[in-house]
């Protein structure tokens, strides 16, 4: 049975990754440095007649990828996901941070990512701090200015974030900053504009995930380590950052070898303890990454979850 589950979850891998990266519309940089950038993906509807009425104007889906915070795994992996949002009518924002193993002054990552995404084996050292936070929140502020101008079809004011795996984290965390201890600089002083989040398979709850060893010890790593965890977790954890009053909707893959159901279901409690109810939508025999698939039935169920906070 375990080999017939890695054998699943390798099959899923390779599917999600078959298929071609999707070039954006435009990219526009939120700061200085090569990783600082968005794409951007203008909904795929048709023009309307001349004589039809405006067509309404297209909710912003804010795509951050995953790939543990580590560096070799870049959004370009994700823009068959956007591409696919955005034919069914959302504007999309994939959104680039910098992440760990990078060099210090930077490298652009435009590669195409492949293979064992979540692994910890051989792997850089996850996250950089605070660099990765930094980039996070500062995409976010940047987004309503950057999209008046680039996406006039969409609506900055009818956002969902999404995010995959460790972008799911970086997602929940985002909506999260009004929470944040009041020497954290990514403190917002009320919660962030958004209509909700819909995090997927995400590392949520940082106690349940370090104990589990999710992705090769990468909550721990993006902490900077052993010695740090403990004083930054109350800045980085979700589940230490509840409730939030924004509608979260969590979607796992119930044989996910990757990040684990355990982890959703923790978060999704401890959201309970604190009095806000999660959406926890569980879905059979899909792993990690059918999420992201276009191919895949789950991803059609991710549209949906997000169209139903978005619209």
């Amino acid at each position: 049975m375990p080999d017939d589950a890695a054998a699943r979850a390798a099959a899923e891998e390779e599917s999600a990754f078959s298929h071609p990266p999707v070039d954006p519309d435009a990219t526009a940089a939120y700061g200085d440095h090569p990783d600082q950038v968005i794409d951007f993906y203008a909904p795929r509807t048709p023009e309307p007649a001349s004589s039809a009425p405006p067509a309404p104007l297209s909710p912003l889906v804010v795509v951050l990828h995953g790939g543990a915070w580590r560096a070799p795994y870049d959004r370009r992996h994700m823009t068959p996901f956007a591409d696919y949002l955005a034919r069914r009518g959302f504007a999309v924002a994939n959104v680039e941070y910098r992440r760990g193993g990078q060099a210090s002054g930077g490298q652009s990552s435009g590669g195409q990512s492949s293979g064992a995404q979540e692994s910890g084996a051989a792997n850089p050292v996850a996250g950089r701090w605070p660099d990765t936070f930094d980039d996070v929140a500062a995409a976010l502020d940047a987004l309503p200015a950057l999209v008046r101008e680039i996406l006039p079809h969409a609506d900055p004011r009818r956002m969902v974030v999404t995010g995959h795996s460790a972008g799911g984290h970086l997602a929940l965390w985002a909506a999260a900053r009004h929470l944040l201890p009041d020497d954290a600089p990514w403190r917002t002083a009320r919660p962030v504009p958004l209509r909700g989040v819909v995090a997927l398979a995400p590392i949520a709850d940082f106690a349940i995930a370090e104990k589990l060893d999710v992705c090769g010890g990468a909550v721990r790593q993006l902490l900077g380590g052993d010695d740090r965890f403990p004083e930054r977790q109350p800045y980085a954890d979700p589940a230490l950052l509840l409730p939030t009053g924004i509608a979260t909707t969590l979607v796992q893959g119930r044989t996910d070898l990757d990040v684990p159901q355990a982890v959703a279901e923790s978060y999704a409690d401890a959201a309970a303890k604190a009095g806000e109810v999660v959406g926890l939508t569980l879905l059979e025999d899909v792993g990690h990454f059918p999420l992201i698939d276009p191919a895949a039935d789950a991803c059609a169920v991710v549209a949906e979850e997000i169209a139903q906070l978005a619209w």
